[in-house]
């Protein structure tokens, strides 16, 4: 005969009973992290996509969504296998070792982006600029934290601001060749575009006069 039918109130019952397991916290918490990487990627990269797709990218309507959904997918899938990796790979080593130590969060995050994140693409390329940024701010505050480095007696931001944008507009306008293709395209809207136009509508409405035109 068909096998007998469990109520879903039961194996709700069930799942949440797993869930409460001390001895599966490991593994659910690997299943947690592929959940939440596959979503925060998605919710990080699909406005994007669509804001740059739309500014920069030309081709048909077709192709722009195309061109977003696939974007999307890349960050979220990635993201999701690293964070999974990176949670299952800290459980293992914790486990080989009894217990936790600072380097098992290193070594499991370099496996996991030689892994996942080694492909030069560019979502990831995007995404490994992005935490290098992070990284190196966070580095020059540890340095000061432990007294390797002095503490500034000014804020030294200006300084950082006026050497970040004063090396970026140098490599774009005599290097540009080496600069990231979505940052070549918003500086060539802000500072080549605007040197260009011939009439109040492209002075003022548009950027570029429409092809009808």
């Amino acid at each position: 005969g068909p096998a007998p039918r469990v109520p879903l109130r039961a194996l709700l019952r069930a799942l949440n009973a797993l869930l409460r397991q001390r001895r599966h916290r490991a593994a659910l918490a690997a299943i947690k992290g592929f959940r939440n990487g596959a979503v925060y990627g998605a919710k990080i990269r699909a406005p994007h996509a669509l804001v740059m797709t739309f500014l920069f990218r030309s081709g048909s309507l077709r192709e722009k969504l195309k061109s977003i959904a696939q974007a999307t997918y890349t960050h979220s899938r990635n993201l999701a296998y690293f964070v999974f990796t990176y949670k299952g790979l800290m459980a293992l080593q914790s486990w080989l070792q009894g217990k936790k130590i600072p380097f098992h969060s290193f070594l499991a995050a370099c496996i996991g982006g030689w892994l996942v994140f080694g492909e030069n693409n560019p979502v990831n390329s995007q995404i490994v600029m992005y935490l290098l940024s992070r990284i190196l701010f966070g580095l020059s505050r540890l340095a000061v934290e432990k007294g390797y480095v002095p503490q500034p007696k000014q804020d030294p931001f200006p300084l950082v601001a006026a050497l970040v944008w004063g090396t970026v507009l140098w490599l774009f306008e005599y290097h540009r060749q080496t600069l990231q293709p979505s940052l070549q395209a918003s500086m060539t809207y802000l500072y080549d575009d605007s040197n260009v136009w011939h009439d109040i509508s492209d002075f003022l409405i548009y950027n570029k006069k429409p092809a009808s035109e």
